[in-house]
């Protein structure tokens, strides 16, 4: 697994990171932004580096996928 350590060299690459933005939800805002802030290091870290940041998270849970009979 890549860590910040051994990234090498970044500056004006695309990085992709997987972030767990999985977050709670009331009324169609963000209840609780625990999830959001713990990344926010790593992220910082990376600009600073020079890195251009692609961020891939989900949100919720899938439905159920009812197959047609």
């Amino acid at each position: 697994m890549r860590t910040l350590r051994n990234l090498g060299n970044i500056d004006g690459k695309r990085v992709l990171v997987r972030v767990d933005f999985n977050v709670p939800l009331e009324g169609g805002a963000v209840a609780d932004d625990t999830r959001i802030r713990a990344a926010l290091p790593t992220l910082e870290e990376l600009r600073r580096r020079g890195a251009r940041l692609v961020l891939v998270s989900h949100l919720g849970r899938p439905l159920p996928i009812v197959w047609p009979s």
